[in-house]
């Protein structure tokens, strides 16, 4: 088989002829650091890995020239540079609309980018993004160019429109995630609303998306995870919006990964319930998840495919060559063993030595089905 093969089928719930073995966004900072700044693809086809490609030019709040360039005439985003320390970079951005100004700030480092200040202060703010902001367009040129390139090496991750895919983790990124929580209690229905808007955004975007080689669609976030709200409040304020999400990409003909960073205790049957096709990232205790991806994956029953498990830092960066051989046996035969299964890192990795990464693809590599 090839990757591309072998991944559709683990993803399709069947047995390919072996595991597929792959990472999790591979993050610039790794390859330019490490692998002397070459392409994602690039570094999957060195390490023998099964290529799993993100094309996300829909997220917004962490790239400056995406907020800016997403300005029309009622939405006007200038982005301010505070500090341009590479380890502490600040940037300011105002979003200027008919009705009134959003600020909001984030600070960065050579890693990743966090939000320090959020867009929605007041409620009425939201409507602000409800009349004003826009709501870009799948670019199905870059796409498929994208799909070309990577041909049989791997498939082609796409993403929705917004910070975070789903409704709930994308409101998390424009308010503080306490303030989100303890508003269900005090004003559902203005949380309801919010929810409502990006909602409304994110299918538009979806039509746009009619077409688009896409082998999979990332969906949900950790933001929607039960290490933060409650199994109650992610049948309330997730599931509705996810199955809405999900119906409306099943209809363009895309699968579904639905993404927790491992929090999916108590969460189980609403996650089969949105309507994906896959979960990811079945993150361990050991790196931040709240069950082991073997738990999971027994309250799943098959129902889903099922991506990740690997801990990135303690297993892949820290372990000796041995225990991530044994790690990677121990996923295959206790998550694996009858496919539906893509053994994955758990999540981002930064300063992890090459070597290491090489003893992971070989290890997963060898786990050959009968």
């Amino acid at each position: 088989m090839t990757s591309r093969q072998r991944l559709l089928t683990a993803l399709d719930r069947g047995k390919p002829d072996r595991l597929p073995v792959t990472v999790h966004q591979w993050q610039p900072y790794h390859r330019d650091v490490y692998l002397g700044g070459i392409s994602e693809l690039e570094a999957c086809r060195r390490f023998g890995l099964d290529a799993q490609v993100q094309y996300s030019e829909f997220m917004t709040y962490s790239k400056e020239e995406a907020s800016v360039a997403a300005s029309t005439a009622e939405w006007r985003v200038e982005a301010a540079v505070l500090s341009r320390d590479p380890e502490r970079r600040v940037v300011r951005y105002t979003a200027t609309t008919p009705g009134g100004r959003l600020t909001w700030m984030t600070e960065g480092n050579a890693k990743t980018t966090w939000v320090v200040e959020y867009p929605v202060k007041r409620d009425e703010d939201i409507e602000l993004i409800a009349k004003y902001q826009p709501v870009s367009r799948c670019d199905r040129d870059e796409v498929a160019a994208l799909a070309a390139a990577v041909g049989e090496d791997g498939i082609v991750r796409g993403f929705v429109w917004g910070d975070q895919a789903g409704c709930w983790q994308h409101a998390c990124c424009l308010v503080d995630a306490n303030d989100l929580i303890l508003a269900t209690f005090d004003k559902p229905d203005w949380v309801r609303r919010f929810l409502d808007i990006l909602l409304e955004k994110k299918l538009r975007f979806v039509e746009s998306m009619k077409g688009a080689r896409f082998d999979l669609v990332e969906a949900g976030g950790g933001a929607a995870s039960s290490t933060l709200i409650s199994p109650a409040l992610h049948a309330e304020f997730c599931l509705p919006y996810d199955r809405a999400l999900h119906r409306a990409l099943r209809d363009q003909g895309f699968r579904i990964v639905y993404h927790t960073c491992g929090g999916t205790l108590g969460i189980e049957e609403s996650i089969v319930a949105n309507g994906c096709h896959a979960s990811e990232t079945l993150a361990p205790p050991s790196i931040g998840g709240n069950q082991e991806p073997w738990e999971f994956a027994a309250k799943i029953q098959g129902r889903l495919a099922l991506i990740g498990g690997l801990d990135q830092h303690r297993v892949l960066t820290e372990g000796e060559p041995e225990l991530i051989r044994g790690k990677v046996r121990e996923l295959f035969e206790k998550v694996g063993p009858d496919g539906g299964y893509i053994l994955s890192l758990s999540d981002h990795f930064f300063d992890t030595p090459p070597d290491k990464l090489a003893v992971y693809a070989e290890a997963g590599r060898s786990c050959v089905y009968r």
